[in-house]
């Protein structure tokens, strides 16, 4: 489904439930809190939110039935889906050169060789080297007669590798008479011209294979390199990231080459996996795609469920914050001001195939990487003071409690829990709040997958560090009234 498709039906649909609701964009941007222009995009299919929240808070101010709901989250998640990819292709074409850069191994062969021949010096025998054509060799008795079988006066003693016969009698014919002994020798300079062309054509033909190695090495996936040549296909665009080892049941190593080029060396170091979204090297396009990793996965990691119930963290004090982000702005927020989620963490994980082959999601296991002492930093709210916040229960929603000994997810009342299938035309999203109280704990998930004979698992996290989640008891806690200049202690804002 292209980008224009799928935006133009999530759009269709808001604007669908917009007018239905009878408000203006001024209203319901007000809210939601969020531009007015901004929701006038969304609705014209300009833009994609990044978030679904606060297409969930629209559809429900616009009195969206359950259908609708769920119908609406699918089209929002396939548009998502398609902005994302279309935004990695766009930043790997980007990095890649387009157009000279296929043609320059090829034309530094030419370069090569010319250079080769400027180093070769020129065979040509000097006047000191050849004797005069009428003058015999000192210890050689003159001649009465030439012999059929003996060489040309002046004729170098062997021909040079790749010498050309230039005999108009044809090739291997010899001469039926040698030129008289007093005439000129016009015979000299050919070995010398032969022996320069034949240097030059040798240095030629080594300077091509050098750069033919060099270009084979240096494609994406030649040599067996253990870096993902896919340019992110299996790295989610945002925050969040994934990387993959797949099990399948054939084809799982780099394939080996018979060359001894300098690409034997690369494959020695290369790990002994295939990486995720890649196939080996050779094989047919059929095989490509069965060779890889069929599915997935992008993880928001600062996701909210409502600005209620987001906190975070951060180790300054309260005149040096500023003011709370909207959920789109807050892993720019988080950077910028070192957080850590504070009590629980929202994590959206979307998982959607690369084919039209089902792929089955076996589960999603917690792994914890470290438990340590909660922080002893600041606690600051992300709600605003008196405005209220909804939310509803998602269809995919799962809870897990990094307390425990062996954390596992749990799904929420009403929802199913694992397996569950997926396709590209068929997405998933599990929603999972994390929470902790008594800990600060570095955390990442491992979604197991299937699809016929092949299995393996994904490892979900923030961009290849673990997630951070820390317990909040007993700290300094803040909240920003709306309106206002500052953080101020929570619970001291005066309601009108």
């Amino acid at each position: 489904m292209s980008e224009q498709t799928a935006a133009a039906d999530f759009a269709a649909l808001l604007r669908e439930l917009k007018d239905r609701s009878g408000l203006s964009y001024g209203v319901l941007a007000k809210r939601l809190h969020m531009s007015t222009s901004t929701l006038h995009r969304y609705c014209n299919g300009d833009a994609v939110p990044a978030d679904y929240a606060p297409v969930e808070r629209l559809a429900r101010l616009c009195k969206a039935r359950p259908g609708e709901l769920v119908e609406l989250h699918r089209r929002w998640v396939l548009a998502d889906a398609v902005r994302g990819r279309k935004g990695a292709a766009g930043a790997a074409a980007a990095e890649t050169p387009s157009g000279d850069a296929g043609s320059e191994p090829g034309a530094a062969a030419p370069e090569a060789g010319a250079a080769a021949s400027e180093a070769t010096p020129p065979a040509e025998a000097s006047p000191a080297d050849v004797p005069p054509a009428d003058v015999p060799p000192a210890d050689v008795p003159p001649a009465e007669g030439p012999r059929a079988d003996a060489p040309s006066v002046g004729a170098p003693a062997a021909a040079p590798v790749g010498a050309t016969n230039t005999s108009p009698s044809g090739a291997g014919a010899r001469p039926s008479a040698l030129p008289p002994a007093d005439a000129p020798d016009r015979t000299t300079p050919a070995p010398a011209r032969r022996r320069t062309r034949t240097a030059v054509l040798a240095g030629i033909a080594v300077a091509a294979v050098a750069a033919g190695v060099t270009f084979a090495v240096g494609l994406p996936g030649g040599g067996g390199s253990g870096d993902d040549g896919d340019g992110g296909r299996h790295r989610p665009v945002g925050a969040a990231g994934a990387t993959a080892e797949e099990s399948p049941s054939a084809s799982s190593s780099p394939s080996s080459t018979a060359s001894a080029s300098p690409s034997s060396s690369a494959e020695e170091k290369s790990p002994a996996r295939t990486p995720a979204g890649s196939a080996p090297a050779g094989a047919p396009d059929g095989e490509e795609r069965k060779s890889g990793v069929p599915v997935t996965v992008q993880a928001a990691p600062y996701a909210w469920e409502s600005p209620c119930s987001q906190r975070y963290l951060v180790d300054k004090p309260a005149g040096e914050m500023k003011p709370p982000p909207v959920e789109e702005g807050a892993a720019a927020w988080v950077a910028a001001h070192g957080a850590v989620s504070s009590g629980q963490q929202y994590l959206k994980v979307t998982v959607q195939g690369t084919g039209p082959e089902t792929v089955v999601v076996d589960g999603l296991t917690v792994r914890v990487a470290g438990k340590r002492a909660p922080l002893a930093w600041n606690d600051y709210a992300m709600a605003y003071p008196g405005v209220g916040c909804g939310g509803g229960v998602q269809t995919r929603a799962f809870s897990v409690s990094l307390d425990s000994a062996r954390p596992s997810l749990t799904p929420e009342a009403g929802n199913e829990d694992f397996p569950f299938k997926v396709s590209e035309s068929d997405p998933e999203v599990y929603y999972i709040t994390a929470s902790v109280s008594a800990y600060d704990v570095d955390w990442y998930l491992e979604l197991k997958w299937s699809s016929g004979d092949r299995s393996g698992t994904l490892t979900v996290d923030d961009g290849g560090r673990p997630f951070r989640t820390s317990g909040n008891k007993g700290r300094p806690a803040y909240e920003f009234p709306i309106g206002g200049d500052g953080w101020v202690p929570e619970g001291t804002t005066k309601l009108d």
